[in-house]
């Protein structure tokens, strides 16, 4: 359990220096909006790496909008959860709004700043909990396509099945807390508010 998302992300930070990534070379931090993002300043503020952001959507099922139907790219690519039972056309309308705020939040975190160029860096893609991981997987094989020389999946918590799930899709899982009895992120905090789009723009030092 962590006070906040910051005791998490200096725990984090710990963890991913010790294996080496505190200044190395050509590397970057990139955060999941929202919460991933305060996560993510912490640990490229300690290992003393550039900040910079990767936005995904989840695809929210009909009737149950907190549970992962799909997900959406920012080249509007849409990742299917079979599960979820939902018909292609209806997954592909709903990816629609979806992908319209993933290019919003986009431009708004980074204010005209543009995307940096990953092509052969190391990077490491930090959030504040993963659940199913499915849009953790989305962004991780969105990377893929930019050329990413080492990817790295990092956040304090998640279930050990979403471990073993997203080691198909990065070099390198760090979790520090993989509990069998997960049922959601917020559990594993004392306080965990949501973020708004300033406070995302402002962790990233971007406007």
């Amino acid at each position: 359990m962590w006070r906040d998302r910051e005791h998490a992300g200096d725990d984090l930070a710990r963890k991913l220096a010790n294996r080496g990534y505190e200044g190395k070379p050509d590397t970057i931090v990139l955060g999941v909006p929202r919460g991933g993002v305060e996560i993510a300043r912490r640990v490229a503020d300690a290992l003393k790496l550039p900040l910079d952001l990767v936005v995904v959507r989840k695809i929210g099922a009909p009737g149950a909008p907190e549970f992962a139907a799909g997900a959406v790219d920012p080249d509007g690519r849409v990742y299917a959860n079979v599960a979820a039972h939902v018909g292609d056309e209806w997954l592909r309308a709903a990816s629609v709004p979806e992908h319209a705020e993933v290019l919003r939040r986009m431009d708004a975190y980074r204010c005209g700043r543009p995307a940096p160029d990953l092509a052969g860096k190391t990077v490491l893609v930090v959030d504040d909990g993963i659940a199913t991981g499915l849009t953790a997987q989305a962004a991780l094989r969105w990377l893929r396509g930019r050329g990413v020389g080492h990817l790295v999946i990092a956040a304090p918590v998640m279930p050990p099945d979403t471990v073993s799930r997203l080691e198909r899709d990065a070099d390198e899982v760090v979790v520090l807390e993989a509990p069998a009895g997960f049922s959601a992120v917020g559990q594993f905090y004392d306080s965990f508010p949501q973020l708004t789009d300033a406070d995302v723009a402002r962790l990233l030092k971007a406007c």
